[in-house]
């Protein structure tokens, strides 16, 4: 086997990838035990595959720390990992979660994976081969069983991974200031026959794999009613599904993986997040940072690409290229650097070098020239920075305000008073292009796009801009005299009305290139989005209702983000009131979550005038 680097690689030829990250492992290097079914409290038992080092053609006597991935993906498909680790100095074992794949019990979403995770790794310190400690390593939704087991307080837990990590689910980016994510509805369509207790039947599986090629026609007909669908065939699929669209408020529903609210209840150990500018749980990402960061002694870490789900080895995403210096292209050597430090002691570039010299690590977007590459992408291009802290101790928050003509600008409007109004029929959603978005297997496009519709959107195939639509309001500045970089939370506060007692109001942030050679018509680059349902509006917790015609100050939480806005650009801000099928549609008529049956057409009223300044307030980083 060659050794893999220490270093952290952004660029490696791809032949250079299979070798160092230790893909093509020999098979007489490791060995694997499969089907090891580990009991759990009560008596479940859990499928896990155990991956050793070979000694002298015999597995490796030695008691070793474990790198542990607890997943509902198939532990089959964890191969690649279990050969790199297990031939650099480890065990790895990978387990299916309860109820998916090789596993025994009922599938729930995460609630199980707190105990069933103290029960494994109680397992795990147990067995000769482990020196009692464990490394969690994993993506998405085996990023939240990370944290399941961090919040449970396992003991043998020493540090965790988690990547794109499955986090705050009742404040944002699943439960998002009270709208849907319909990623999760596309979720559960596609895994209630893959890996499930009712995919198990050939004849059920068929069935719900119909249903699952026909969700273009099921996103049209929602809400998804209990019993209704062939989604019934899955019990427990339907019922977490039809429950977490009928509950809104971040309550006891959402309490798995809350660690914003209950940021002590996160065990004291050092810890690494890792996600993108357009990745779903981006949000959460920095959420979870500005958490534990002040609570647990850790240290924790967290480093933010320009990269879509679970995407880190690559470098362009949509439409659009950030160059290969974005890449972070052997995903197991710079995990190992953190694994070999907390794990083994190992005196090495942790604490010392990027991305482990300071705490925070970010990709700043925005520094290409703005051409198109050899595959016709936008080079947007950046760079990567340490920073010390997330927020940015060097911010200097700005309200860019909505002005009456369609202008965005640091002057408040002088008008007492200026409205926008416009109508907004949930049955024609403005459509979804791009943005934080995973699980979006066909019925959404992630990361970054120019705002135009095409074939490449199912619900909006006529190449034509969302701006053209009289549902979208547009404010942009003037063409800006120099750069300006924007890093950190974002955040839009509205005035509006509506005719309807319940409605949404959504915002997104938009890189406007000017008409270039290469653009001839220019180029509308999403940066960040973000949804308010009204009946959130005071809080997460509690559902109020509108009355018709009076104004509220709507405060709509965007994903963060890094871009340089340059010289010549636009910054523009869309407000609308649907983003479909990013978030479900709001029916206009304050029925109950997921059971409307009727919809209304709302007339939405924005102010934008000095009483009732609508702005965004950016993070704007000063030139150095």
């Amino acid at each position: 086997m060659l050794a893999c680097t220490r270093r952290f690689m952004f660029q490696i030829p791809i032949i250079a990838l299979l070798v160092t990250s230790g893909l093509v492992a020999a098979a007489e290097d490791y060995h694997v035990e499969k089907d090891v079914m580990v009991p759990m409290r009560d008596g479940v038992r859990l499928a896990t595959d155990i991956y050793r080092p070979m000694v002298d053609g015999k597995p490796s006597e030695e008691r070793l720390p474990v790198i542990l991935s607890r997943l509902p993906y198939n532990k089959n498909g964890a191969k690649s990992r279990g050969a790199y680790y297990a031939t650099h100095g480890y065990v790895y074992v990978a387990q299916d979660t309860r109820g998916r794949y090789a596993s025994e019990g009922v599938w729930h979403m995460l609630t199980d994976d707190g105990p069933d995770g103290v029960d494994c790794a109680a397992w795990i310190g147990k067995q000769p081969w482990s020196d009692g400690q464990i490394g969690m390593i994993g993506t998405s939704y085996f990023g939240g069983t990370q944290h399941a087991m961090a919040l449970a307080g396992a003991p043998e837990l020493k540090t965790v991974i988690p990547v794109d990590a499955m986090a705050n689910m009742g404040r944002q980016s699943l439960r998002n200031a009270g709208a849907f994510e319909l990623r999760f509805w596309n979720w559960i369509f596609l895994n209630a026959s893959n890996g499930s207790r009712a995919g198990q039947d050939p004849g059920t599986k068929e069935v719900l794999k119909e249903m699952a090629d026909q969700r273009h026609a099921y996103l049209q007909e929602l809400p998804t009613r209990r019993g209704m669908t062939p989604l019934r065939l899955a019990p427990e699929y339907e019922d977490w599904l039809i429950s977490a669209m009928e509950n809104g408020p971040n309550d006891e529903f959402w309490e798995q993986n809350n660690i914003v609210d209950a940021p002590h209840k996160y065990k004291d150990i050092p810890v690494y997040l890792v996600s993108g500018w357009y990745d779903s749980w981006g949000g959460n990402n920095t959420a979870t940072f500005m958490a534990l960061r002040p609570e647990i002694k850790g240290p924790v870490y967290m480093i933010m690409g320009p990269w879509i789900h679970g995407q880190q080895s690559g470098y362009a995403h949509g439409q659009v290229s950030f160059g290969k210096q974005a890449a972070i292209a052997d995903q197991w050597a710079w995990r190992r650097e953190w694994y070999d430090h907390w794990l083994k002691g190992i005196d090495n570039s942790v604490g010392k070098a990027d991305p482990f010299k300071t705490p925070v690590r970010i990709f700043v977007m925005g520094t290409g020239d703005g051409g198109k590459d050899e595959k016709g992408r936008l080079q947007h291009g950046g760079y990567w920075r340490s920073e010390l802290d997330w927020p940015l101790e060097r911010t200097q928050y700005t309200d860019f305000y909505l002005q009456p003509d369609g202008g965005l600008a640091t002057e408040k409007p002088a008008d007492e008073e200026a409205v926008t109004q416009y109508d907004f029929d949930p049955k024609n959603p403005v459509p979804n292009i791009g943005g934080n978005i995973s699980s979006a297997n066909d019925i959404m496009v992630q990361g970054a796009w120019d705002q135009k519709g095409g074939s490449h959107i199912w619900n909006f195939k006529n190449p034509i801009p969302l701006s053209a639509r009289s549902d979208v309001l547009v404010f942009q500045t003037e063409p800006l005299t120099e750069d300006l970089e924007v890093t950190g939370e974002l955040e839009v506060r509205l005035f509006a009305s509506s005719s309807a007692v319940d409605t949404d109001f959504t915002a997104k942030l938009i890189d406007v290139y000017p008409p270039s050679a290469d653009w001839p018509g220019g180029f509308d680059l999403n940066i960040a989005d973000g949804i308010v349902r009204a009946r959130f509006r005071e809080s997460l917790k509690k559902e109020v209702l509108m009355t018709p015609g009076e104004t509220y100050e709507f405060t709509i939480k965007m994903y963060p983000t890094s871009n340089v806005f340059k010289k010549g650009h636009r910054i523009r801000v869309d407000i609308s009131s649907s983003n479909f099928p990013r978030f479900d549609v709001n029916p206009n008529t304050g029925e109950p979550l997921n059971r409307h049956r009727r919809t209304v057409v709302a007339t939405q009223t924005i102010h934008h005038d000095a009483t009732r300044p609508s702005r965004i307030i950016l993070p704007v980083i000063p030139a150095e």
